[in-house]
């Protein structure tokens, strides 16, 4: 089976199982109706098609099509620690649900059996302070007192920081649908507001931030296993967080005050973007990185850098 058919199964899995209702009611925070409820009837599907093998060893794929699978549900803003399950079944084996901590911050920990720290140690017995991102979604400390250490790549940060990459494109790219569905339905002097011109500027210039996010997601992707990987990450990170600032504002500035209730589902996918921007590096972090190694090969290989990870 190809990656091409396993994300059409996947589509309509999360057409299907992932609506608004199973998102807020998988939101958890201090307001009353934040209930923080698993999503088990949607984890259950995924695991009967088999879609939370897609990237491990022995599943037939690669971790590139995991990474294609994150950006699907980045569209969908699957309210599951899908990245975290999909890394951690490529180098940890074992059954039950595994999430990543970053630090010991974990998505989910309160449903996980296990947690991989970012460090590489493996987790089975620990506790939990429950606690939520800036779009609601389970971020809960880990405390612990025993762990295994396992070997993780020494890229494993860039690894979790492509996730949050992958999942941001998809979401860029699920705003930018719904800001011109609404556009063209929602109307302004008789006529809808898709025809005013600054309205279309601003959707186009939209287009432009999300095509420009896809390309480095897709260019972090396809330098997976060379050596420009670390890099690559370090400008998809960069360019896709800055997409998100730009695209998130435009998209509420064409919904209006529609966009700012919580009956519509566009701040399903702007607080995502919001929060996985801050996750595993902001983009300052990630420029710092990029400006040590072009310092690092010096002003004569420059060019030869940036060349390389053009292609």
């Amino acid at each position: 089976m190809t990656i091409d058919l396993i994300l059409d199964t996947a589509e309509r899995v999360f057409t299907d199982h992932c609506n608004k209702e199973i998102r807020d009611s998988a939101e958890s925070g201090s307001i009353d109706d934040q209930k923080g409820l698993f999503p088990e009837g949607l984890w259950t599907v995924i695991q009967d098609t088999g879609l939370h093998q897609v990237g491990g060893r022995e599943s037939g794929t690669t971790l590139a099509d995991a990474f294609r699978m994150i950006r699907l549900a980045g569209k969908f803003a699957v309210p599951l620690p899908y990245p975290e399950i999909l890394i951690s079944n490529r180098f940890v084996t074992g059954q039950g649900l595994t999430t990543v901590a970053e630090g010991v911050i974990a998505p989910w920990a309160r449903r996980a059996e296990r947690v991989v720290t970012d460090d590489g140690q493996l987790v089975d017995e620990f506790d939990v302070v429950e606690g939520a991102n800036l779009a609601g979604e389970p971020r809960d400390e880990v405390v612990f007192e025993n762990s295994k250490s396992i070997e993780l790549p020494p890229n494993f940060r860039a690894i979790m920081a492509m996730t949050r990459v992958a999942a941001m494109s998809g979401a860029l790219e699920k705003l930018l649908e719904l800001t011109i569905d609404y556009v063209g339905e929602r109307k302004q002097f008789g006529r809808p507001i898709s025809g005013f011109q600054a309205v279309q500027h601003n959707v186009a210039r939209m287009a432009g931030e999300v095509a420009a996010s896809t390309r480095a997601s897709d260019a972090a992707i396809e330098a997976l296993d060379t050596d420009r990987f670390v890099i690559q990450v370090s400008a998809a990170k960069v360019r896709v967080g800055e997409a998100a600032g730009v695209v998130a504002e435009i998209a509420h500035q064409a919904h209006g005050a529609m966009g700012f209730t919580h009956e519509h589902e566009l701040h399903h996918y702007t607080r995502r973007l919001w929060a996985w921007r801050d996750e595993y590096g902001h983009e300052k972090e990630w420029q710092q990185l990029i400006g040590r190694q072009v310092v690092a090969v010096g002003a004569d290989r420059a060019w030869e850098l940036i060349s390389d990870c053009a292609h």
